[in-house]
């Protein structure tokens, strides 16, 4: 994210006016405009007191660390949802049912991508994931209106064929490497015996998560009959 939407995002989220914010930072409201517009540039001394004022760090202004603390994060930082404690949504049991039939999968899924030793189709099948969740969140985050626009760098008008567009790509990347064919970002799989599976031996390697990846299977097969009633 760049930091003229950034610091827009900060202060939309306060809840403070622009020429509220440009006398608590010291410079007009002409100039905070311009600096909320990408029209210019500002100074060090700036993206510093910005920082202080919405107690972010500077890296996370600079747009080098999506993290507000301006840290890094790694796969040790990411959170187990397996083992945390409020991974229950109060009031109905659907969400919750639902968010581990796709999580326990998900585990599935990823174990026997790494049996294939492919980066490159780890790299593809997480791009199309990624890119689904990020569309449902906009979906959800924008149907707000009071919500600021300027999170996203995309703007609205683009978004759906952009996203689309990258999931088709990723798809036909995912088709491609699973042919053996090579990629820019990768090798593709050369032996496809890697992937050989039955449902008795996916429930005996993933004892756990295998009933939610089939129940998963047998609800998406059902949303799609239901587009044709006569199958």
């Amino acid at each position: 994210m760049e930091f003229n939407r950034i610091i827009k995002l900060l202060r939309k989220e306060r809840g403070i006016t622009q020429k509220q914010a440009a006398e608590d930072l010291g410079v007009s409201q002409a100039l905070l405009s311009h600096y909320e517009k990408g029209i210019r540039e500002c100074g060090l001394d700036f993206v510093v007191r910005v920082a202080d004022y919405y107690n972010v760090s500077c890296d996370y202004l600079l747009g080098r660390s999506a993290e507000r603390n301006g840290m890094m994060l790694t796969a040790e930082d990411i959170p187990n949802p397996d083992k945390m404690k409020d991974n229950v949504y109060h009031g109905s049991v659907l969400p919750t049912m639902n968010k581990k039939l796709i999580s326990n999968s998900l585990n599935v899924l990823y174990a026997k991508i790494a049996e294939c030793h492919s980066k490159a189709l780890t790299t593809e099948v997480s791009t199309y994931l990624m890119m689904a969740v990020a569309k449902m969140f906009r979906m959800i985050y924008s149907a707000e209106p009071h919500n600021a626009p300027s999170l996203f760098g995309i703007d609205a008008r683009r978004w759906p064929g952009y996203s689309d567009a990258v999931m088709r790509m990723s798809e036909a990347n995912v088709d491609a490497l699973l042919a053996g064919e090579d990629l820019p970002t990768g090798e593709g799989v050369k032996d496809p015996s890697c992937l050989a599976m039955t449902t008795e031996s996916l429930t005996r390697e993933y004892p756990l998560y295998t009933p939610s990846l089939l129940n998963l299977v047998k609800a998406s097969e059902t949303h799609v009959k239901g587009l044709n009633p006569e199958q």
